[in-house]
């Protein structure tokens, strides 16, 4: 019976990595942080984005390695493998997946949060406390808003659920429309701007890709009604940073909460920090008690597809890296 080194580089409980060695008894655990992921057939990598491309080249290119399928524990990892800039053969040779839904729990209920701050004008409030005022106003409901999903992934199936729930009417925006639970309406992305004026609420899940990079422009965010507001947890880019700075002084949208943003750590100058009607998270919304618990789950579902020969969960696309 042939051995399947597995590296697991990132620090996991001990109940954790004995949980991925009993998928299968051919399971070879490498869990020392000296390990290289080229002494490995699989690998669960939790490097830092910045790092990824060059160690997953090294790792792929290393003479006499034996990878052959590499799972990140970044849901958003296929900016990373295309950044390694791998040849076609090495794609081929090597399985990437990401962990893709892992995070769509804590990012959906921070959407909601964004939502649910700007419905009830949670500016309004904190600036009327902190003046120690009493000052009365109605506020809206969400069972009252149209919520426009931009992505309807994992992360945007959630937060169409949870927007559902609270009586919102929901529509979804994915490449390639088809029945989603929870969302009233799928559309194409060559509809998102016939859309756009529809929305009380847009949230933005998606991935940054050639396609997506810049696709909420000035135009677009135009679209949106003042009233509206914007979530982002997908990435930063896909939206014009300067346009809805614009947009958001002017009152031609009423306030956005984001946790991505086109440079991070968002720079100390930039005017998104000044902003009453902005709610920023530190690219952290994901991040939850959960995580690791979750990653193992998803890791070990997809070690034995692959022991089994069977396709791999959130394998990426080397074509457009999604």
């Amino acid at each position: 019976m042939s051995r399947v080194p597995v590296a697991v580089a990132l620090e996991l409980e001990p109940e954790l990595l004995a949980r991925i060695a009993a998928v299968d008894e051919r399971i070879e655990l490498l869990d020392d942080a000296s390990t290289s992921l080229a002494d490995a057939e699989v690998a669960l990598v939790g490097t830092p984005p910045g790092q990824l491309p060059e160690v997953l080249r090294e790792a792929v290119r290393s003479e006499g390695g034996r990878l052959s399928w590499v799972q990140s524990t970044w849901a958003g990892a296929g900016e990373q493998f295309a950044a390694a800039e791998l040849t076609r053969d090495e794609l081929d040779r090597v399985a990437l997946t990401t962990s893709a839904g892992v995070y769509a729990t804590p990012l959906a209920e921070f959407a909601l949060l964004g939502l649910l701050a700007f419905a009830k004008d949670l500016p309004r409030l904190l600036r009327s406390q902190a003046e120690r005022r009493w000052d009365r106003f109605v506020m809206a409901e969400l069972r009252d808003w149209t919520v426009l999903v931009l992505g309807v992934g994992g992360i945007g199936r959630e937060v169409a659920r949870l927007a559902s729930a609270f009586g919102a009417h929901t529509i979804g925006v994915k490449r390639t429309p088809g029945k989603v639970p929870h969302v009233d309406e799928v559309h194409s992305t060559d509809r998102l701007r016939e859309l756009l004026p529809r929305a009380d609420g847009l949230v933005v899940t998606l991935p940054l890709t050639g396609a997506t990079r810049g696709l909420l422009d000035r135009e677009a965010l135009s679209l949106l009604p003042p009233h509206a507001v914007l979530v982002n947890v997908g990435r930063g880019a896909v939206i014009d940073e300067e346009a809805l700075v614009e947009a958001l002084r002017a009152g031609r949208l009423a306030g956005a909460a984001l946790d991505v943003f086109a440079v991070e750590p968002l720079p100390a100058e930039s005017p998104l920090w000044e902003l009453p009607n902005v709610l920023i998270a530190p690219h952290a919304a994901g991040q939850s008690v959960h995580d690791d618990e979750r990653l193992v789950e998803l890791f070990c579902d997809n070690l034995r597809r692959y022991l089994r020969r069977e396709p791999l969960m959130n394998r990426v696309d080397p074509e457009h890296y999604y």
